[in-house]
């Protein structure tokens, strides 16, 4: 019996060894990535595309899924949970070029005023960033001029990334709940 615990703890202890040459993409090619980098040479890029979130009509691109029972009668909508998976523009028209997809979830979270914590990837689908994401999470208080939120990492290009995006809605139609926010974003990575 106890040979057979025994060996049972060796081959425990060896498949985790051989699972990175298992797998190509594995924890020893982003190691290897890992320490390439040069750290001291980070780079800082700025990006300025506008989010379109469609609320209304046949296709809307934010649609709730969750909600307490009190959340209609709610001024903030306190307690809404929706997903989102709006156009990103290069323009604040939304027949401009598309740059990506703004891809995640936010909670109505406040009892005081419309604001949102939203937790979302940037997925860029065109340009020279395609195929990278950046990972965006904070608050935002909707109805103020302008709002920050944190990008707290990414893929591709921007592995690793952190910075800051602002916010400021460029239109916003009370009756239909559409709107388009214009986004500045500096990040380094």
């Amino acid at each position: 019996m106890d040979k057979v615990i025994y060996t049972i703890l060796m081959l425990c202890s060896i498949v985790p060894t051989a699972l990175p040459m298992v797998h190509g993409d594995g924890p020893s090619t982003k190691k290897n990535w890992f320490k390439k980098l040069p750290h001291k040479n980070q780079k800082a890029t700025h990006l300025h595309f506008y989010l379109h979130d469609i609320v209304s009509g046949p296709n809307p691109t934010n649609i709730p899924i969750a909600m307490s029972n009190s959340t209609a009668q709610s001024p903030t909508y306190f307690g809404l949970i929706a997903a989102i998976d709006d156009p990103l523009t290069l323009g604040p028209s939304p027949d401009s070029g598309i740059v990506g997809r703004a891809q995640g979830l936010f909670g109505s979270t406040s009892l005081e005023e419309i604001a949102f914590h939203m937790t979302f990837d940037i997925v860029f689908t065109n340009g020279k960033y395609n195929g990278s994401t950046l990972t965006v999470v904070g608050r935002n208080p909707f109805l103020r001029e302008y709002r920050e939120l944190s990008i707290v990492g990414g893929s591709g290009v921007f592995r690793l990334a952190r910075g800051t995006a602002i916010l400021n809605t460029v239109t916003y139609n009370s009756t239909s709940g559409d709107a388009v926010v214009e986004y500045n974003v500096m990040v380094l990575h």
